[in-house]
């Protein structure tokens, strides 16, 4: 028993926001159908790297799903929609705004025939405002969230995020909406329309900057690892690599200058002597404290930290995280079979439950895996089926392969 079995999900998102979202959702038991056009299908299909035709990036957001690839701009394909919207609990897209009420499957369309249907929508700016008609990817979010002017080095010039934020955070805004909307529901009966937005979302995350903004008229900018409010608290240079330390506490600094560096006169050093002494002269803080750690390796000084109960660790590139024992062991990096790129790996859960754990039950749909059986399950015949096949109505991108259900 999963939290979400028995709902029913139609997704007609792509790229990683909606489809994050309802990767999430999967994860938790509910049965997502992703509504794709084709021959192309979720834009993410096209990004490489490439294993047998199939795009491994699309297979990390997508999996637990299945996918029905239907011409929504053909009169069959809208009402073929509308059945399965007549049986869905939620639906989510991220169309530019507009473009589902030219399709004819906007909120108020599927409202008629489903009156407790849970409706939301993702995208750049949000279905209102003077930029609503803008389109918005990840970066255009993160430029107007000013994420880029407060990331990478002082007066370096503006750095992106090295993930996909503003796409993540509206994923995760849709997620607790969604799960919101449906409670409200399971109390009321009532569904409802309900939209965030890449920008809304990303800039929701800024609390710390807001704070400093509203309560001091500062304006943040990039200060490379360093903290805004607080130190020792960012990355320093060690013999062969970067330690992070996070001793910004009174107490923790002194357990740092006691029994990691071994500089116990620091304690009482004037310019270090508190907190604001010691944002003060960050400056000469961040070269004294390189100067000692740079004498031994990463490692040393992490052994060092976890021995003084100071936070620290090393700061790893990408492929020394996903083998790092810790991550291995807390399942973060799981492996699973695909119908076209064989066995691959794929990132775990990170939520674990006692009662209802998640599971990774289903690699990523190809395009169109589910068209049959799903037409079926509306109660369409076999000859119906092949017709809208011959018709251009629906798809499967690999129809000689004998459908798992």
């Amino acid at each position: 028993m999963l939290p979400l079995d028995g709902v029913k999900i139609l997704d007609l998102t792509q790229f990683l926001a909606g489809p994050y979202c309802t990767m999430v959702l999967s994860d938790m038991g509910a049965e997502v159908t992703k509504v794709e056009r084709f021959p192309g299908g979720d834009d993410s299909r096209r990004l490489g790297p490439f294993i047998n035709g199939e795009g491994y990036c699309f297979a990390m957001p997508n999996r637990n799903k299945k996918s029905v690839a239907l011409d929504l701009k053909s009169e069959k394909g809208k009402d073929i929609f509308l059945k399965l919207a007549e049986k869905a609990d939620i639906i989510v897209e991220n169309f530019r705004p507009g473009v589902t009420k030219r399709l004819g499957i906007d909120y108020e369309t599927v409202k008629k025939v489903n009156e407790g249907i849970i409706y939301c929508s993702i995208s750049g700016f949000g279905q209102t405002g003077p930029y609503s008609q803008k389109g918005g990817f990840d970066i255009i979010a993160q430029g107007v969230t000013g994420f880029m002017r407060m990331t990478g080095e002082p007066g370096g010039r503006p750095a992106k995020v090295g993930i996909a934020i503003n796409d993540i955070a509206a994923g995760s805004a849709a997620i607790y909406g969604i799960l919101g909307a449906y409670i409200h529901k399971m109390k009321t009966g009532e569904g409802q329309y309900l939209e965030t937005s890449l920008v809304d979302a990303g800039l929701a995350w800024t609390v710390w900057e807001s704070a400093a903004y509203f309560g001091a008229g500062e304006i943040p900018e990039a200060t490379g690892t360093r903290h805004r409010r607080s130190t020792p608290y960012q990355a320093y240079q060690t013999q062969d690599g970067y330690v992070t330390v996070g001793a910004g506490s009174q107490r923790l600094w002194e357990r740092f200058c006691q029994d990691v560096i071994e500089r116990p006169d620091w304690i009482q050093k004037e310019k270090y002597i508190d907190l604001n002494k010691r944002m003060e002269n960050i400056d000469d803080l961040e070269k004294d404290i390189e100067a000692i750690l740079i004498q031994q390796p990463t490692a040393y000084w992490v052994n060092k930290l976890d021995q003084a109960g100071v936070p620290g660790g090393p700061v790893y590139t990408y492929d020394q995280t996903l083998n790092d024992p810790h991550v291995r062991s807390r399942e973060m990096v799981v492996e699973m079979d695909h119908p076209k790129l064989g066995k691959i790996k794929t990132l775990g859960i990170p939520v674990k439950y006692s009662k209802t754990p998640l599971s990774i039950r289903e690699p990523a749909p190809w395009l169109g895996q589910h068209t049959s059986e799903t037409l079926r399950d509306i109660g369409l015949s076999e000859e119906e089926i092949d017709q809208l096949y011959e018709e251009n109505v629906i798809y499967d991108k690999y129809p000689e392969v004998k459908e798992e259900n």
